[in-house]
């Protein structure tokens, strides 16, 4: 599961790292993630490792890379 997250993380970074800002729902399209579970995850770990900005915008969840 550890490597899934990880790889996974890389893609959503890869995303950010291309197209800037966007919410959830854009994010998990554009780094083709199949799971809600895996998007949190994830983002989680990228979260840990100080490396998203996240900020809540009435029920839209917005990353941003640091």
């Amino acid at each position: 599961m550890t490597e899934k997250i990880g790889t996974v993380a890389g893609a959503i970074w890869t995303a950010l790292n291309e197209n800037g800002a966007m919410n959830t729902k854009d994010l998990k399209k554009a780094a083709k993630v199949k799971t809600d579970k895996d998007l949190y995850l994830a983002m989680g770990w990228l979260l840990r490792e100080d490396k998203l900005e996240v900020t809540e915008e009435g029920k839209d969840i917005t990353v941003v890379l640091k």
